[in-house]
C-alpha cells in the first residue's frame, strides 16, 4: 500500500534509475506523474518498454529540467518529488560542461524553487558517490570529504549544496539520497557493467575498456530504487545526507572476469586510452558505509551481486534488449 504520498512526481522518469523508480511506485499503487525530456520523436525513453497496462497508470508529462515553467507545471499538485533528471555520463562532460551546469545545477534550481513555492512535502534529490571523488578513507561515510574529480561530479556537488542551502535556508523538507554505482537491466552502454556483458554478447575475442585498477562499490537498481522508498517514507531523513551502497567493492578487472565466467565466454582484454578518465579524473577507489540509511529506514539491499548480475544478464540476452546497443563502438 502506498505510504509516501498522494501524487507523487518522478523527474528523468525516462531513464535507467527513473523508470525503475516509475515501475515500482506504480506497482505500490502510487499515483505517479513521469517527468521525461520533450523531444520530436515523442519517445518516452525506457518508459515505452513497459506493457500497456502500466502506461495507462501513469502521467506522462513530457518537459524540459532546464525549464522552471514546465517544472513547476509538472510538479502542481504532487505531494513528494523524485529528482532525477540529470546528466550523468562522465567522458561527455568533459567537453560539454556547460549542459551538465544547465541541467543539474540550473535544472536543480528549479526543482528546488519549484518545491519551495508549492509547499511540496518531501524533494528527494539524487546525488552520486562520484561527488566523494577518490576514497580518503573507507568506507566512505557522509561525513567524507566531496572532491570534484570531473565536471560532471562538480555538477551534482553544486546540486548537492543548493540542496541543503534550501533545508536551511527556508526549511524545506529535502534529502538528498546518493546511489553509489548502480546497475541492472535498462541501463545505457556508458556504465562498465552494460559495456563488458554487450561486447561479450557479441562474441568478441577483445574486449575493449578503460581503467582496470579502480574498485567499485556496485549496488543493483532494484534495490536502489527501494531504498528512495525507504527514505521518502522516514520522517528521520528530512534534512540528511544519505549514502545507498553494498559495503563491497570490486576491481574492474575482476567484474570482467566474472561476467565472462557467467556468460561462458572467453575475450583477451584490451585497454584503449580513449576509454580512460585522466589519471587525476579517476576515481580509483569507491566503497561506501550504509550504516546511516539502515539507522534511518528498513532497508537492507536484497541483492548481492551474485543475483543482481545474473537478472542483468539475463535481461541483456533478449534480443529485443540487446539491439539497442551499439556494442562495436564506445559509447561516451
Amino acid at each position: 500500500m502506498n505510504k509516501i504520498g498522494k501524487k507523487i512526481l518522478v523527474t528523468g522518469a525516462d531513464g535507467f534509475i527513473g523508470s525503475h523508480l516509475t515501475e515500482l511506485l506504480v506497482e505500490q499503487g502510487c499515483n505517479v506523474r513521469a517527468f521525461v525530456y520533450y523531444n520530436s520523436f515523442n519517445s518516452w525513453g525506457w518508459l515505452d518498454s513497459f506493457p500497456e497496462r502500466k502506461i495507462k497508470r501513469i502521467e506522462v508529462f513530457p518537459g524540459d529540467i532546464r525549464d522552471p515553467h514546465g517544472v513547476e507545471k509538472a510538479m502542481d499538485g504532487c505531494d513528494v518529488v523524485f529528482h532525477l533528471a540529470a546528466l550523468i555520463a562522465i567522458p561527455f562532460s568533459y567537453h560539454s560542461p556547460d549542459s551538465y551546469v544547465e541541467t543539474n545545477i540550473k535544472g536543480t534550481l528549479n526543482v528546488l524553487q519549484s518545491a519551495r513555492k508549492l509547499n511540496v512535502k518531501k524533494l528527494i534529490i539524487t546525488s552520486t558517490s562520484e561527488v566523494y571523488g577518490t576514497a580518503r578513507y573507507v568506507p566512505i561515510d557522509e561525513k567524507h570529504p566531496t572532491q570534484g574529480q570531473s565536471p560532471y561530479s562538480a555538477t551534482k556537488i553544486a546540486a548537492d549544496r543548493l540542496a541543503e542551502s534550501f533545508y536551511r535556508s527556508f526549511g524545506l523538507p529535502v534529502v538528498i539520497a546518493r546511489p553509489f554505482n548502480t546497475y541492472g537491466p535498462r541501463q545505457s552502454a556508458r556504465a562498465i557493467i552494460p559495456t563488458i556483458i554487450t561486447q561479450l554478447l557479441a562474441g568478441v575475442k577483445e574486449i575493449r575498456l578503460g581503467n582496470l585498477a579502480p574498485t567499485r562499490d556496485f549496488n543493483y537498481v532494484k534495490d536502489v530504487c527501494r531504498a528512495f522508498l525507504e527514505i521518502a517514507g522516514s520522517k528521520k531523513t528530512i534534512g540528511e545526507e544519505i549514502n545507498i551502497s553494498s559495503g563491497i567493492e570490486i576491481s574492474i578487472e575482476k567484474l570482467v572476469r566474472v561476467l565472462a565466467d557467467k556468460l561462458n565466454r572467453r575475450a583477451k582484454i584490451i585497454v584503449e586510452e580513449k576509454r580512460k578518465r585522466p589519471e587525476d579524473s579517476e576515481v580509483e577507489r569507491l566503497l561506501g558505509s550504509n550504516k546511516k540509511i539502515m539507522a534511518l529506514t528498513d532497508w537492507r539491499p536484497q541483492y548481492d551481486l551474485d543475483k543482481g548480475l545474473d537478472e542483468t544478464i539475463s535481461w541483456f540476452k533478449k534480443a529485443e534488449n540487446l539491439k539497442r546497443y551499439k556494442t562495436g563502438m564506445y559509447n561516451v
